[in-house]
């Protein structure tokens, strides 16, 4: 891409290593603040105006501001700032309207249609049905590599069309109740239907861009026609610093006023101090093991089993993510539409590991448990889940792998290994992870009987029935499953004083999650 930086020259923001080296006008909140400041963060009445900079974890400069190429929190946060998706994820996962005014199924579930809102691009245009229909056939065209490709997957994009300017009609190859998980997924926004470049992107966001330097820094202004109302701040900057201490010292000096993703034991040596506020936001990543259940020692479920009982998962949460997070129960989506919160709680009982191990033949056995420094906690959960097993007879080898290789070298290889999610819907978590065909099975779980749950409850249009099979489904992975689910990390951010309207809820990838419209400055 062209360097867009002619506005950024003046601004000069530089970040070397994990050294931090600033040069720039301190322009948001400063050290030095009172610890009520810290305990009003999110209140008051939003004021208008100002500038805000927040830093994120970046790409280098190959970064590209094509909102479907988004992969990094940074890519997800740059493009909702600039455009707009027909629907995005509340802090329960359940799809909201968003560019989608409503949807309304077919009676058969595999027409859906949908009425966009009255909302613009930047340079004026209204979004139509054929910018929706143009930005899903550019996700996925075969020839791309858009991550959202696989999510559209559902979607017969031919039969498709434009009813009117305001209307899509979406065919589908099968019955999908789940439809609008799909309008929401990642990086699934509306572009313009002529959109081919995107040095100076044109989208339909709450903020119109301003300049890009790729790998340092993004500037955008406030969209004053906005759909949802203007935005508070005047101007936002986006600016990369790679490293963690980076982005605390830059924090901490009043260089930048947001920092992204904390890791838990930094944000413990500065909560309550009122120099920063720390805001975490809850079940924002899962963690836990997988157990691959077609092959040995895995694919005999009462060794399975077993393993649910070894875990002591509070000690997991406390020792590997610093106490910030909570327990998990082997499922995933704690906290989500459909999740099964009425199963009981599975605690440590290692005289019924040893028992079930002895069923099943597999007394003193020796496991391999993959790892790698690819995220948060992962070789601490290694080296006390190690520990715990060691008192079932368990022999666990921690065996620490390449953090850039390890989810692609995981997904086929060993049996037992280190595991982390971002929050998504629970239907989308089984239909990537859980079915037979799913490209990312990584617990190597296929069963036709689950497969056949799944499609039911796909052709259910009654929501209750279709939650019945859902937990229906989740009784069985609690049972037997390959997802050993210790906990649920918080994703953890930090402001200046200054900042209010974060929120405090919403799961890192969800609608309110990375909201720098509903920031203000006080």
């Amino acid at each position: 891409m062209n360097d867009q930086s002619t506005g950024l020259a003046r601004r000069g923001f530089i970040i070397a290593g994990s050294a931090t080296a600033l040069a720039l006008a301190a322009g948001c909140g400063s050290g030095g603040s009172t610890q009520a400041d810290a305990e009003n963060a999110g209140s008051g009445t939003p004021k208008s105006g100002g500038r805000l900079r927040a830093a994120f974890a970046g790409g280098g400069a190959n970064e590209t501001l094509d909102p479907h190429a988004a992969n990094l929190f940074v890519d997800a946060a740059r493009a909702k700032a600039l455009f707009d998706k027909l629907a995005d994820f509340g802090a329960d996962l359940a799809p909201v309207p968003r560019l989608a005014e409503r949807w309304e199924p077919g009676e058969t579930l595999d027409t859906w249609r949908i009425t966009l809102r009255k909302a613009a691009f930047h340079d004026g245009r209204p979004v139509t049905a054929e910018d929706v229909l143009y930005s899903y056939r550019r996700i996925a065209d075969p020839k791309g590599t858009f991550r959202a490709k696989a999510s559209l997957e559902p979607i017969d994009l031919g039969a498709s069309r434009a009813v009117d300017a305001s209307t899509v009609e979406f065919k589908l190859k099968r019955p999908y109740a789940e439809f609008p998980n799909v309008l929401a997924a990642f990086g699934a926004y509306i572009v313009p239907k002529d959109a081919a470049s995107f040095e100076q992107p044109v989208g339909s966001g709450p903020f119109r861009f301003v300049s890009f330097k790729p790998g340092s820094s993004l500037v955008v202004k406030r969209n004053p026609d906005y759909w949802e109302g203007a935005p508070h701040l005047d101007e936002l900057e986006f600016v990369v610093a790679t490293e963690e201490s980076a982005r605390v010292s830059a924090l901490l000096g009043g260089q930048v006023a947001y920092a992204h993703e904390l890791n838990p034991a930094t944000a413990r040596a500065h909560e309550g101090k009122g120099r920063i506020n720390v805001i975490r936001l809850p079940g924002s990543a899962m963690q836990g093991f997988v157990m691959k259940t077609d092959r040995p020692p895995f694919d005999d479920k009462r060794v399975r089993q077993a393993f649910f009982l070894i875990a002591d998962r509070k000690e997991l949460v406390d020792g590997a993510l610093s106490g910030a997070g909570e327990i998990g129960n082997d499922l995933f989506g704690k906290g989500c539409q459909y999740y099964a919160s009425g199963l009981p709680q599975r605690t440590q009982d290692l005289e019924r590991a040893r028992a079930l191990l002895k069923e099943a033949g597999a007394e003193g056995l020796k496991v391999t448990l993959d790892t790698a420094p690819a995220a948060t906690g992962f070789i601490e959960a290694a080296g006390i889940f190690k520990e715990q097993a060691a008192k079932a007879g368990v022999t666990v080898e921690v065996k620490v792998g390449n953090k850039d290789t390890y989810w692609k070298d995981i997904l086929s290889a060993g049996t037992f290994a280190s595991y982390r999610s971002g929050a998504m819907p629970i239907e989308s978590h089984i239909s990537q992870r859980l079915l037979t065909g799913s490209t990312t099975n990584a617990t190597k779980w296929q069963q036709k009987d689950f497969d056949d749950l799944y499609q039911q409850a796909q052709s259910t249009r009654d929501e209750k029935e279709r939650a019945a099979l859902y937990e229906r489904m989740q009784r069985r992975l609690y049972d037997e499953g390959g997802f050993l689910i210790w906990g649920f990390a918080d994703w953890i951010v930090a402001t200046a004083p200054t900042v209010r309207g974060v929120s405090k809820e919403a799961p890192a990838n969800t609608l309110d999650w990375a909201r720098f419209d509903k920031i203000w400055l006080a």
